[in-house]
């Protein structure tokens, strides 16, 4: 008899549930993806989750700290330390939004897409080993299959707040 708490989801409890939950199968694949995005942006200076704030900057113009911590998954308290420590190092800029100016819209810098232009390569390694194995349709069906995920669960989150 194994001495570790047997969770619901996990290889475990297989004689109750064969297979994990789906749920379970996602959060795996996240941890794995953010281990190896750390491991890979490292060497540039940057985590996984400044990575992903400096993306979303890239891909949505100017946005509060706020909303950009709603976009990248992040707890505003969180999102308000990084924000400070991506302007220190020149990554992105902030000004006054003209509609509220007591909000401060954060911008990508020079140097922010200069990095990331620097990290693309690495992270579009991971992507194609990710993918690797698939053929264009599964890999559409992967992509889609997630992006209905993110949406459904994504909107019951919106829902309950």
């Amino acid at each position: 008899m194994s001495s570790h708490a047997e969770q619901p989801g996990t290889e475990l409890d297989s004689a109750a549930s064969p297979t994990p939950l789906t749920l379970y199968l996602v959060k795996r694949l996240e941890l794995v993806i953010r281990a190896l995005m750390d491991d890979v942006l490292r060497p540039l200076g940057l985590t996984t989750l400044q990575y992903t704030a400096l993306t979303v900057l890239e891909s949505k113009g100017a946005l509060s700290s706020a909303q950009l911590a709603r976009r990248s998954f992040l707890r505003p308290q969180t999102m308000h330390e990084m924000v400070l420590a991506l302007e220190k190092r020149g990554l992105i800029a902030r000004r006054p939004d003209e509609n509220n100016r007591r909000v401060l819209l954060a911008t990508l810098t020079d140097d922010g897409r200069e990095l990331l232009t620097r990290c693309a390569p690495a992270v579009l390694e991971l992507e194609n080993e990710l993918l690797a194995g698939l053929d264009k349709r599964q890999r559409d069906e992967f992509r889609e299959t997630l992006r209905h995920g993110v949406d459904t669960l994504g909107a019951l989150s919106e829902a309950r707040r």
